[in-house]
C-alpha cells in the first residue's frame, strides 16, 4: 500500500497524465501523419507545446494508473503504465495516420463515447481476409483507370487515381449494413472516382459506360430525353451482403457538384418516411435510421459552395433531419488548380462541419485500413447519436483537373511529389505482400481476370441496347407525358369538400387558439364553407390538400414560416397560445388517416432547402411536395437547383418529379425586390416549341398564373391525379389572397370541373367586341376594374392561366368566337423586357397566325421602381 506522500504523488501524476491525454484528444490531429505528400517530421513540440509531457510535470520514467485499463494493458500488460509508453500509445492513437477532432462537441457524453471508440479502434485489427479483399478491390480500381486510359486516351473521365482508397469507405458501409441496421444507402457524389465506384462496387455494367464513351446514348430509343455527360450517370442497385441486401442509390449529379448533396438528404428523408422510421407527429423520432446518406465532397467545393453550409445547417432541424449524414471529403489538396492555402481560410475543409459540432476524422489515403476504421467509427456515431460526421480523406490528384489537363502549369512543386511516388494501390498491395497476407499470384490473376472482363464488356458496347432503368418499382404506374394537353376531372363531391373545409378549422376545446384567428380565420372559413361561396385562396388550398390526404396521399409543405404563410393567410398549423403546442387540423380528418400533412417550416435557405424538397419528390410519385418562396424573387438563391434539376431532371436523367413551387408575385409598389418572381426566366427554361409541333403535356415544366382559388385547387389535385409527373411553377398571388373579386364557389370544384388553361370573358357579347386583351394573373383584375369604370362593352379580357404548356387549341377556339375583333393586345403588369411578353408574341404569330401588340410598362433594368409616385403613375 502506498504511503500518504507516494499516494499523493501518484494521484498528481495520474491527474497530470489525464491532462496530457485530453490534450492529445484535442490537439493530436495537428501532428498526425495524415498528408500522403508531405509527411511531417518527428514531433519536437515546437508547433504544439500542449503535447509535451514536461508541460504537465511528467517525466518519461513516471508511471500512472490509467482510467481505461484495457486500452493501456494491451501494450503494457499491467495497470501501471510508464509515461514514455503512454506517450507512444497516444501518438499511435491520435497522431498516427489518422487525426481526430471531437473535443469541440458540446455534449460530454458524446465526447467520451467518441474517445472510447477511437481508443478501442487501436486495439481492434482488421482480419487478414478483409485486408486481402480490400487490396484486390483497390487494385481493380487502378486497373479500371489504366484500361480507360489505354482504350480512351483523350477522354475526360475524372478518374479516381490518387483517391482509390475511398473505396474502403463504401466497402465498409455496405459490409456493416447488417450489424448497423442500415439497409439503404443514398449517395450524392461529384465526378471524381464516380465511374470507378459504379463499375466496381456498385456493379454498374462497364459496357454501358463504354457505350456512352463511344458517343452513344445511355437512354433507350423511346425515351423522350437528351441524356447527360458520362460522369453524371447514376445507378440504383441491390447489393448482396451475406444473407441480406442493401439497396444503393447513387444519384445523378450536375456539374454544379455540391448541388446534389441536399437532394440526397431529401431523398433519405422521404425513404425514412416510407419505411416508417419517423412519425409526422414527432419528426425528431428517428430511433431506427435505416437509411444512410453519404455525401461526397471536394475539398475546394465544400468550403467554397454555400449550399454545403446550408445543408449542414439544417441537418439537426425538425422536418429536415435524416438521422445524420456521413460526409466524405476527397481532399485533393487542390480546388481545380488552386492550392489549398489559397482556396480557404480555415485549417481543414471539414471545419464547416463544426457549425453543428460534427466530429471529424482525418485519414491518410495511403492507409486504406485506417479508412475502414474511420468508417466504422463514423457509422457507429451516426447510428448512436443520429448526427452528421465527417471523414477528411487526405489524398491527391494524380493528373490535372482531368486526364488531358497539365497541372504543372500552376502547381509544379506538388506534382513533382505526385509523379515521383508510387500509386496508393501499388503501395498497399506491396505492404500486404511483404506481410505475407497477399499472394503475388492472386494479385496478378485478379488484375488479369478484371482486364479480361473489361475487354469483354468493351466488345458489347457497340451493340448494347440501353435498358429501361427508369420508372420502375414505386414509379411503375407513372409514364412519360404525351404531345397533347390532357384534361383531368379533379372535382369532388360538394358534401366531401364541406366536410374537409370544416375539419380544416376543427379546433379541440382544450386548445388555446389566438383570439384574432378565432373570429377572422376559423369562423370566417366556416361561414364560407357553409354558404359554399366566396371561398378565398387559403380555403381552396386547404380543400385541395385535405382531399389528397383524405385519399391517402402524403403532402409536404416546405418553406420559411409556411405554417402561417408569409401573408398570414394559411394557418395550416396553429400554435397554442399558452403551451406552444402545434396543431395541424388536416391531420385529423378521419381515424387512421392514410395521408399526412408535414408542415416543414425551413431555415432561411433557398438553394439547399429547394434541393432537399426536389430529392424528397423523387422518392415516390404519391408524395405531393410543395415549396413556397417567402416572396417570388427568393428563388434566385436556388437558381442552380432550378436550372440543373427541376427544369432539366427529366430531360437529362429521366427522373420524374411532381413538386410544386409557389412564387408570390405582383407589382404592388414594394420596390425592385419582392415584386417579381422573374416569370420570364421560368418561361425561358421551358422546352415549349414556338415553331413547329405543339408539345402539349410533354413540356419539361408547367408554368401557370392562376386567377381564381378554384383554378389553384384543381392544379394541386391534378399533380397527383394524373398518370405522369411534372414540376409545377405557380405564379402565386399576394393581393389576390384576400381580394373579394378573386373568389370561387364549391360548385367550381365539384365533379366534372377541372383546371382551365384559358378563361374566356363571360361578361361581354362576342359579336360586339372590337378589341381583345390577353392577360395573365393578377393584372386581369386591374384591367377589369378599369373597363367597368369606363363602361366599355367592346373590349374582352381573356385570361391565359397556363403559359406552359401553351394552350393552342383552347386559344384557337376562343379566337373564333370573336370574329369581329380587329385588335389583339397582350397586356401585363411586368415591364416589357420581363414577364410573359417575349414568350407570348412568337407563339401567337406562329401557332395562331395572329399579330399581337404589347401594351404595358416599358423596359426597365430593375424588376420594379422603388419610388411610390412613379409606381402609382405607371398603374
Amino acid at each position: 500500500m502506498l504511503n500518504s506522500s507516494a499516494a499523493d504523488q501518484s494521484r498528481c501524476e495520474n491527474a497530470n497524465f489525464v491532462r496530457l491525454v485530453e490534450s492529445y484528444r484535442q490537439h493530436g490531429h495537428r501532428i498526425a501523419q495524415i498528408n500522403p505528400l508531405h509527411m511531417q517530421a518527428e514531433f519536437d513540440g515546437t508547433e504544439v507545446p500542449e503535447l509535451i509531457a514536461k508541460r504537465y510535470n511528467l517525466k518519461d520514467d513516471d508511471a500512472f494508473q490509467p482510467k481505461n485499463v484495457a486500452y493501456w494493458k494491451h501494450f503494457n500488460g499491467s495497470a501501471q503504465v510508464p509515461v514514455s509508453q503512454g506517450l507512444d500509445l497516444l501518438r499511435q492513437t491520435y497522431a498516427n495516420h489518422s487525426g481526430f477532432e471531437f473535443m469541440h462537441i458540446e455534449n460530454e457524453a458524446e465526447r467520451e463515447w467518441f474517445a472510447e471508440q477511437v481508443e478501442s479502434s487501436v486495439l481492434d485489427d482488421i482480419s487478414s481476409e478483409y485486408k486481402t479483399q480490400l487490396a484486390l478491390e483497390i487494385a481493380k480500381c487502378q486497373n479500371f483507370e489504366h484500361f480507360l486510359a489505354n482504350k480512351f486516351p483523350t477522354y475526360k473521365r475524372y478518374g479516381g487515381e490518387g483517391c482509390e482508397s475511398m473505396i474502403a469507405l463504401f466497402m465498409e458501409a455496405t459490409r456493416s449494413s447488417q450489424e448497423t441496421g442500415v439497409d439503404h444507402l443514398v449517395v450524392g457524389m461529384p465526378h471524381r472516382g464516380r465511374l470507378n465506384l459504379m463499375a466496381g462496387l456498385f456493379q454498374f455494367p462497364p459496357s454501358r459506360i463504354f457505350h456512352k464513351m463511344k458517343g452513344l446514348s445511355e437512354l433507350p430509343s423511346d425515351a423522350l430525353a437528351t441524356g447527360d455527360v458520362l460522369t453524371h450517370l447514376y445507378t440504383s442497385v441491390d447489393l448482396k451482403v451475406e444473407e441480406s441486401n442493401v439497396h444503393v442509390s447513387l444519384l445523378p449529379n450536375p456539374s454544379h457538384l455540391e448541388a446534389v448533396n441536399p437532394v440526397a438528404a431529401g431523398k433519405v428523408r422521404a425513404k425514412l418516411k416510407h419505411l416508417k422510421c419517423y412519425d409526422y407527429a414527432d419528426s425528431d423520432d428517428q430511433s431506427n435510421p435505416r437509411v444512410l446518406c453519404i455525401q461526397v465532397h471536394g475539398d475546394g467545393a465544400i468550403t467554397g459552395q454555400g449550399i454545403n453550409q446550408e445543408t449542414i445547417g439544417f441537418s439537426c432541424v425538425p422536418h429536415f433531419r435524416t438521422g445524420g449524414s456521413i460526409h466524405l471529403i476527397v481532399n485533393n489538396q487542390l480546388g481545380f488548380t488552386t492550392p489549398q492555402e489559397r482556396g480557404r481560410s480555415s485549417r481543414y475543409p471539414s471545419d464547416v462541419g463544426k457549425m453543428v459540432c460534427a466530429p471529424v476524422i482525418h485519414v491518410n489515403a495511403d492507409f486504406p485500413e485506417d479508412i475502414v476504421k474511420a468508417t466504422r467509427i463514423a457509422i457507429a456515431y451516426r447510428q448512436q447519436f443520429h448526427k452528421d460526421v465527417f471523414i477528411d480523406l487526405m489524398c491527391f490528384r494524380r493528373w490535372g483537373h482531368n486526364e488531358v489537363d497539365d497541372p504543372t502549369f500552376t502547381n509544379p512543386v506538388i506534382y513533382k511529389l505526385i509523379h515521383g511516388r508510387k500509386s496508393i494501390p501499388d503501395q498497399y498491395c506491396e505492404r500486404l505482400v511483404e506481410q505475407g497476407l497477399l499472394s503475388p499470384t492472386l494479385l496478378k490473376d485478379t488484375v488479369e481476370s478484371h482486364t479480361a472482363l473489361l475487354t469483354e464488356e468493351l466488345t458489347k458496347a457497340d451493340t448494347l441496347v440501353p435498358p429501361h432503368f427508369y420508372l420502375g418499382k414505386q414509379w411503375s404506374g407513372i409514364q412519360q407525358s404525351g404531345h397533347v394537353i390532357t384534361e383531368w376531372d379533379t372535382g369532388l363531391d360538394v358534401s366531401l369538400l364541406k366536410y374537409i373545409g370544416a375539419k380544416s378549422v376543427d379546433i379541440p376545446g382544450t386548445f388555446n387558439i389566438h383570439k384574432h384567428l378565432s373570429k377572422t380565420f376559423v369562423n370566417a372559413r366556416l361561414n364560407r364553407i357553409t354558404d359554399g361561396e366566396s371561398l378565398d385562396w387559403a380555403t381552396a388550398e386547404a380543400l385541395a390538400i385535405g382531399s389528397l390526404l383524405y385519399q391517402g396521399h402524403d403532402v409536404r409543405l416546405s418553406g420559411e414560416d409556411v405554417g402561417r404563410g408569409t401573408f398570414s393567410q394559411r394557418h395550416a398549423m396553429l400554435v397554442d397560445q399558452n403551451s406552444g403546442e402545434m396543431l395541424i387540423p388536416l391531420n385529423s380528418l378521419v381515424d387512421h388517416q392514410g395521408g399526412k400533412l408535414e408542415i416543414a417550416s425551413s431555415t432561411l435557405s433557398e438553394e439547399a432547402v429547394l434541393g432537399f424538397e426536389y430529392g424528397f419528390s423523387l422518392e415516390h410519385p404519391d408524395n405531393l411536395v410543395i415549396w413556397e418562396a417567402q416572396f417570388g424573387d427568393f428563388f434566385n438563391g436556388a437558381q442552380i437547383i432550378i436550372d440543373t434539376m427541376i427544369t432539366s431532371g427529366e430531360t437529362k436523367w429521366m427522373l420524374h418529379s411532381g413538386m410544386v413551387m409557389l412564387l408570390p408575385h405582383g407589382m404592388d409598389g414594394t420596390g425592385p425586390e419582392h415584386s417579381s418572381c422573374r416569370l420570364e426566366r421560368f418561361l425561358q427554361g421551358t422546352d415549349s416549341n414556338e415553331e413547329g409541333r405543339v408539345d402539349g403535356d410533354y413540356n419539361n415544366v408547367q408554368v401557370v398564373n392562376p386567377t381564381t382559388p378554384a383554378q389553384y385547387f384543381h392544379l394541386l389535385r391534378r399533380q397527383l391525379i394524373r398518370n405522369f409527373r411534372k414540376p409545377l411553377i405557380v405564379i402565386a398571388p399576394k393581393t389576390l389572397l384576400r381580394l373579394s373579386a378573386a373568389t370561387s364557389s364549391l360548385l367550381d370544384m365539384s365533379p366534372g370541373t377541372t383546371f382551365q388553361p384559358v378563361l374566356d370573358d363571360s361578361t361581354t357579347n362576342p359579336k360586339l367586341v372590337k378589341k381583345l386583351i390577353f392577360v395573365s394573373g393578377k393584372h386581369f383584375y386591374t384591367l377589369n376594374d378599369k373597363r367597368v369604370e369606363l363602361k366599355l362593352d367592346d373590349v374582352a379580357i381573356i385570361r391565359l392561366e397556363s403559359l406552359c404548356p401553351f394552350p393552342v387549341q383552347q386559344l384557337q377556339s376562343v379566337l373564333k368566337t370573336y370574329e369581329n375583333a380587329t385588335e389583339i393586345i397582350w397586356s401585363q403588369e411586368e415591364h416589357q423586357n420581363m414577364g410573359a411578353w417575349t414568350f407570348i408574341k412568337p407563339r401567337f404569330e406562329n401557332f395562331l397566325g395572329r399579330q399581337i401588340k404589347y401594351k404595358g410598362r416599358g423596359p426597365l433594368g430593375a424588376p420594379a421602381t422603388g419610388i411610390g409616385g412613379v409606381h402609382r403613375a405607371e398603374k
